[in-house]
C-alpha cells in the first residue's frame, strides 16, 4: 500500500477503540441517585461516571433492549412495521404502563412499537416479544444473548417489561450501551420524539399516550432515551440528546423523585455540552482528496472514500494532535467495483492509532479492453 498522512488535526484526548476512555472528572452538582453516567454517542467516550457497574434494578429501562431486539428483527426482514401482531390473553393482561391491548385483537407492529417507545406499555412489550421469538422467555434469553454481545456484563433480565423480577439486574454503563445500539435504528427518533397521541385500538377504542420522558419537551436537543420506575428501582432515566455535532447519553439509576432524576440528567448533559465536541475527521462516502489510481481500467483513477466515518469527541480548550493517515493500494487492478476495498485510513492520536476505516470505491473502474483500444487506434487514425 502506498502510506500517506492527510492532516494533523487539533482535538481533545480521546481514545475510541476497545473500552471506552473515562475522563473522571467532576461535574458541578454530582447527579441524584445511585448510579449515574454519561458519554459520548459516536465514540463511547465516558466524560462522568458513578458507581456505573453496580448491579441494580433499571425497572421499564429493560425496554431499551426490548425495542433493539424488534427494531433489529425488522432488520432481518423477520418482522414489517405494517404487520398485524394478535395480543394474547397474557399479553393484554399485563399491568403497570399499558395501552390496554384487547385480548386476541391484532395491531400492526409499528403501533405497539410506538406504545413502548412513548408511554412504556407492557402489554405491546409482551405481544411484541412472543410475536419476534414465540414466547416472553425465549425473548429474554435473546435479550441476555444480545446484552453479552454489547459488551453488557453487568446485566441480567428476567422478563421484557421491567417489572420486579428476580434476578433481574443491570447498571447505568450497561444500559448507556443499549441505548447507544438502539440509536442507530433512524426509525426510532419518529416513536421517540412523539409527545402526545392516541393509540386506536380496532374496537373502536382509544388510549391517550404521552412521553414518560419529560426532557424530549423541556430539554433543548432531547429526541430520546427511556424512564423507569418500580419502588425497587427508584426513578431511571436514560436520555440522548444532541446539539450540533455533539449527541450524548446520559443515565441516572434509583433517584428520590422524577423531578431530581429529570434535573441530574438534565445538569449532566448542560456540562457535556458545554465542556465537549465531537469532530467527524473523515466523513463517510464523501470523496477524498486524492484518488485511487487504477491499472488496466477506462480511466486512470477512481474516487474513493470511507467505509465509516472516523470521529472524535474534543475536550473544549485541550488541543492535541491527530494524524489521518491514508493508505491506498498500490497495485490496484481492473476492473473494480463500487464499494471494493481499496485501502485504509487510520487516526491517530499522539502516534497511537484509535479509529481506522475501510477505503472503498466510490465509483466503478471497468476494464480496457481491445474493443477499447481499437477505438481509441481508430480515434488516432482519424484525427
Amino acid at each position: 500500500m502506498i502510506g500517506f498522512t492527510l492532516a494533523a488535526i487539533a482535538a481533545g484526548a480521546i481514545v475510541f477503540g476497545g473500552a471506552p476512555t473515562t475522563h473522571a472528572s467532576a461535574l458541578t452538582a454530582e447527579p441524584e441517585g445511585k448510579a449515574a453516567y454519561l458519554c459520548d454517542y459516536e465514540t463511547g467516550a465516558v466524560v462522568y461516571a458513578k458507581n456505573e457497574t453496580d448491579h441494580l434494578p433499571i425497572a421499564s429501562m429493560c425496554k431499551i433492549m426490548t425495542l433493539l431486539l424488534t427494531f433489529e428483527a425488522v432488520d432481518r426482514g423477520e418482522l414489517a412495521y405494517e404487520e398485524q401482531v394478535t395480543a394474547s390473553e397474557n399479553a393484554a393482561g399485563m399491568g403497570g404502563s399499558q395501552v390496554f391491548l384487547g385480548a386476541n385483537l391484532s395491531y400492526s407492529a409499528e403501533q405497539l412499537m410506538k406504545s413502548v417507545a412513548v408511554c412504556s406499555a407492557n402489554d405491546s412489550c409482551v405481544a411484541l416479544a412472543e410475536r419476534v421469538a414465540g414466547s416472553e422467555a425465549a425473548f429474554v434469553a435473546r435479550m441476555n444473548e444480545r446484552a453479552k454481545q454489547l459488551g453488557a456484563e453487568n446485566t441480567l433480565f428476567a422478563n421484557c417489561t421491567g417489572l420486579p423480577k428476580d434476578p433481574q439486574y443491570s447498571c447505568a454503563q450497561d444500559v448507556s450501551l443499549m441505548l447507544r445500539a438502539l440509536l442507530h435504528h433512524e426509525k426510532y427518533y419518529e416513536f421517540s420524539r412523539v409527545w402526545l397521541e392516541d393509540f386506536a385500538h380496532p374496537d373502536g377504542r382509544t388510549t391517550s399516550m404521552t412521553n414518560t420522558n419529560k426532557l424530549i419537551r423541556h430539554y433543548r436537543g432531547c429526541d430520546g432515551g427511556k424512564t423507569g420506575f418500580t419502588n425497587e428501582a427508584g426513578f431511571c432515566l436514560a436520555a440522548t440528546a444532541k446539539r450540533e455535532n455533539t449527541r450524548l447519553i446520559a443515565v441516572v439509576i434509583g433517584a428520590e423523585s422524577a423531578k431530581t432524576r429529570n434535573a441530574s440528567v438534565a445538569a449532566m448533559f448542560d456540562e457535556g455540552f458545554a465542556d465537549y465536541s465531537s469532530k467527524i475527521f473523515l466523513e463517510e462516502g464523501k470523496p477524498l482528496d486524492v484518488r485511487a489510481a487504477v491499472r488496466g481500467a477506462k480511466q486512470s483513477d477512481l474516487a474513493i472514500g470511507a467505509e465509516h466515518a472516523l470521529a472524535g469527541f474534543c475536550k473544549r480548550g485541550e488541543e492535541e494532535d491527530y494524524t489521518l493517515d491514508v493508505s491506498v493500494e498500490e497495485d490496484l487492478r481492473a476492473p473494480v467495483r463500487m464499494g471494493d476495498a481499496v485501502g485504509k485510513a487510520t487516526l491517530f492520536y499522539r502516534g497511537v492509532a484509535v479509529d481506522e476505516t475501510p477505503l472503498i470505491a466510490l465509483e466503478d473502474a471497468a476494464r480496457f479492453g481491445w474493443w477499447d483500444a481499437y477505438r481509441e487506434m481508430a480515434r488516432d487514425w482519424a484525427l
